[in-house]
């Protein structure tokens, strides 16, 4: 009888501290993901080459070729707004009547997303002003707006590699013609295009 007795106590001991021994194990941490120990910045900067194709100038065989700014505030990690900026006066070739130039002043939405590893793309949507020199164009500053997008190389968190095309459409007509089609809504489209550096600050 004793030993009964003393082999169910020792056998209710182990049982009693199951229950302790369940809650006290702890799961490891989860590793962070990358995406969540990555930095987040609210602005970033953009400089780069320029390319313009120059529908609006009759006779026009070349585009031209600038520089590209823009300034972008970013709302947390997928929504900005970007203000862009270009200027294109030197020809790619010989062959383009007069000496034009083309100035463009955009704002808009842009919307980023993550593509694989160190790639990250974006889209936007840009609407302001163009201006088209040395050529007899009207008016001198049209309307102009269209939308684009890009792919940037993360060289680190700050550094990006950037190229992006946009097709931007605007309104010029040349004086030449009858002053019936001066202001007229003859609409042209221009691709153009960019390669430079991304800052985030």
């Amino acid at each position: 009888m004793k030993s009964k007795l003393l082999l169910f106590i020792l056998a209710m001991v182990p049982a009693a501290f199951l229950p302790l021994a369940a809650t006290s194990q702890i799961a490891p941490d989860r590793p962070a993901r990358a995406e969540q120990t990555e930095p987040t910045y609210k602005w970033e900067a953009f400089i780069g080459y320029g390319y313009t194709s120059l529908n609006q100038v009759n006779q026009s065989r070349y585009g031209l070729q600038g520089i590209n700014m823009s300034l972008t505030r970013d709302w947390g990690r997928y929504f900005g707004l970007t203000a862009d900026g270009a200027g294109y006066s030197t020809p790619i070739s010989a062959g383009n009547p007069g000496s034009p130039t083309v100035d463009t002043v955009l704002f808009g939405p842009v919307l980023h997303f993550t593509m694989f590893k160190n790639f990250d793309g974006f889209v936007r949507g840009l609407l302001g002003g163009e201006h088209t020199g040395g050529e007899n164009q009207t008016p001198n500053i049209s309307f102009a707006g269209g939308g684009g997008g890009g792919v940037d190389w993360k060289l680190s968190s700050r550094v990006s590699l950037r190229a992006s095309g946009d097709d931007i459409a605007a309104s010029f007509s040349p004086i030449d013609n009858s002053k019936a089609l001066a202001y007229s809504p003859h609409m042209t489209r221009n691709p153009r295009a960019a390669f430079g550096l991304v800052y985030r600050f």
